[in-house]
């Protein structure tokens, strides 16, 4: 038993390498700019703390390629001694790191999963920390691995089960993801761009089907009410001047669109208002008369 567990800890921490670097870059392509003030970075001078950012991902990335690729029988010997040695320093850095994060910025995250990791840093991160760096002490002597047997597979699937089990138990992490997984932004508050809605509106079959009455292609005014964007457009119908005016729901893919037409000369004056709906139901079919006869 102890031999399979020693086999199984150089591909369960290259998967862990790789998933914290992959978070990292996530959190950076969600903030447009390297994240600076997470984790070991904020023991370093303020100058200092985005070349260290990038230094970090790219250890955990080098990393993990390389535990992966030296796992079995290609690279066995010297690099597999060499990435499993240098594993072995970044978790015991690790360990030291955030046990003087925890004294200096206790309120500080560990950024070891990019945003997932804002919870201070507790007994459980540096317990998990200390075990990972036991596990990559116990891979620098495993063997090459080689086709197991079934009842080997069986043994190596079992001991990576149970050190899953106590990862997710040592992981603050863990409960972050329920609570994401659980929670849906409500249509109201969600954060879209204007340029994402009317790119969405370019796509629509209601764009196609009423750009031939548009004098511009851009709106003269955009505005936003609840779950919906309107964007209105100076028209031409038959000889008259109106303004069409188009609803986007506020949702990333597939919004619902809708159109109206509005004649400034006509005795309503009253744009045809999208009725309010619950969270989570599709927004029901505005049906209404416009003074020159056409339906949204």
């Amino acid at each position: 038993m102890l031999s399979t567990a020693r086999d199984v800890q150089a591909p369960l921490l290259a998967a862990l390498l790789l998933g914290g670097c992959a978070a990292k870059v996530r959190r950076t392509i969600s903030a447009r700019s390297i994240a600076t003030e997470i984790g070991p970075t904020l023991l370093f001078p303020v100058r200092l703390r985005r070349p260290a950012a990038v230094v970090l991902c790219v250890c955990e990335l080098a990393l993990g390629v390389g535990l992966l690729v030296t796992v079995g029988a290609f690279g066995a010997g010297l690099p597999a001694l060499v990435f499993r040695s240098l594993t072995v320093v970044l978790f015991g850095t690790a360990v030291g790191a955030l046990h003087e994060l925890r004294s200096r910025q206790p309120e500080a995250g560990c950024g070891c999963f990019g945003d997932l990791s804002d919870t201070p840093v507790g007994w459980r991160t540096l317990a998990r920390s200390a075990l990972l760096c036991v596990a990559a002490v116990v891979s620098v002597s495993a063997p090459p691995l080689h086709k197991p047997s079934a009842g080997h597979a069986i043994a190596m699937l079992a001991v990576l089960g149970a050190e899953l089990c106590v990862l997710a138990a040592l992981s603050p992490e863990l409960g972050e993801v329920m609570v994401r997984l659980g929670y849906k932004e409500p249509c109201e508050i969600r954060r879209l761009p204007v340029e994402h809605s009317l790119a969405r509106l370019r796509s629509s079959r209601q764009w196609r089907e009423h750009r031939h009455n548009l004098i511009t292609r851009e709106p003269v005014d955009v505005w936003r009410e609840g779950c919906w964007r309107f964007a209105v457009y100076p028209g031409m119908l038959a000889t008259r001047r109106v303004e069409v005016v188009f609803a986007v729901y506020l949702k990333a893919r597939h919004p619902i669109v809708r159109v109206g037409v509005f004649d400034p000369l006509a005795d309503s004056h009253a744009l045809p208002a999208v009725p309010s709906q619950r969270r989570g139901e599709t927004p029901p079919v505005v049906a209404t008369t416009l003074p020159l006869s056409k339906q949204i």
